[in-house]
Formats: structure tokens, C-alpha cells, sequence
């Protein structure tokens, strides 16, 4: 079998995992320490909002390459399918279902001239917020077992084909 369909999955999950970890634990954290809330938290919403479109995109290709990989005699991706699922799900229930309430508590609370951390929102919006975090928190460690766990070599028979074998007496 070609690698070229093993290097595509490796890349997209470079890509996604990549950029869950970048911007979740290093761009959102270093906004909030940087701006005032408020630009903070609308710079950082856009990044989550990039993020998650990246992560649908990456997560159904990889799905449907990891399917592939399978059908192709590549048995290594059949359990990572099973963690590719679960990110997929962390990333639509935690930013496609929950962003959207968060989004109108802020602007409610906008509209009423107070940041949301500031208003009658507070609250609820806190509560959705540690949701949605820990659906990200759970991406992100799955996203770490899917590296973790990603075939070392042509994914069919696990060998890995870096270098010359190892003789015997070294």
C-alpha cells in the first residue's frame, strides 16, 4: 500500500491536534493576560470558532480516511476511528451546541451595557463555559492518545521502516 494515505491522516492529525493545543493552552490563555477581558474574550471566541470549524473539517476527513485505511487492510486505524468519534463529538456538543447560548448571554449582557462576567448572566454563562471546557479538555486528551497511538509504521503490519534493522551483537 501507498504511504501517501498514512502521511495525509498523520497530517491532518497534526493539524487539528495542533492547532486544539495551540490555541486552547497558549493563544486564549496569553489574550486573557495581555487585553482587558472583553477584547480578550472576543478575540479568543473567534479563535474557538476557527478552531472548531478545523476540527469538523479535520475530524470527518480523518474519519473518512481512517474508513479507508481500514478497507485498504490497514487494521492500526480501526480503534483510532473510535477516538477520532469522540473528538468529533467534543468539538460539535462543545463549541456547535453550547457556543451558541454562551453567545447570546454575551450579548444580552453587552446590550445592557455590562461585560458578562459583570451581569444578571454570570452565572449560567460560567456554567456553560466550564461545560465547554471540559468538552475541550477531554478533545485535547483524546487528540493526545490519537498521536499516541498512531501507527509507527505503514500502519498494515506495524513495522517501522526508519533505518537499517540492528545487528545483532550492538
Amino acid at each position: 500500500m501507498s504511504p501517501v494515505p498514512h502521511r495525509v491522516f498523520r497530517l491532518l492529525t497534526m493539524i487539528w491536534v495542533g492547532s486544539l493545543l495551540t490555541i486552547g493552552y497558549a493563544a486564549a490563555p496569553t489574550l486573557f493576560v495581555m487585553l482587558d477581558r472583553i477584547s480578550a474574550g472576543a478575540v479568543a471566541a473567534q479563535l474557538f470558532r476557527i478552531e472548531a470549524i478545523v476540527g469538523v473539517l479535520c475530524g470527518v476527513l480523518l474519519l473518512a480516511l481512517g474508513n479507508l485505511l481500514v478497507r485498504r487492510g490497514a487494521t492500526a486505524y480501526r480503534r483510532l476511528r473510535w477516538v477520532l468519534t469522540g473528538m468529533l463529538i467534543c468539538v460539535l456538543f462543545g463549541y456547535f451546541a453550547l457556543q451558541p447560548f454562551m453567545n447570546a448571554l454575551r450579548l444580552a449582557a453587552l446590550a445592557e451595557g455590562a461585560d458578562v462576567g459583570h451581569s444578571a448572566y454570570a452565572a449560567r454563562f460560567g456554567m456553560l463555559h466550564g461545560v465547554s471546557s471540559l468538552f475541550y479538555v477531554i478533545e485535547s486528551l483524546l487528540g493526545l492518545v490519537l498521536i499516541w497511538k498512531l501507527p509507527a509504521g505503514d500502519g498494515v503490519s506495524g513495522r517501522v521502516e526508519v533505518g537499517a534493522p540492528k545487528s545483532a551483537g550492538h
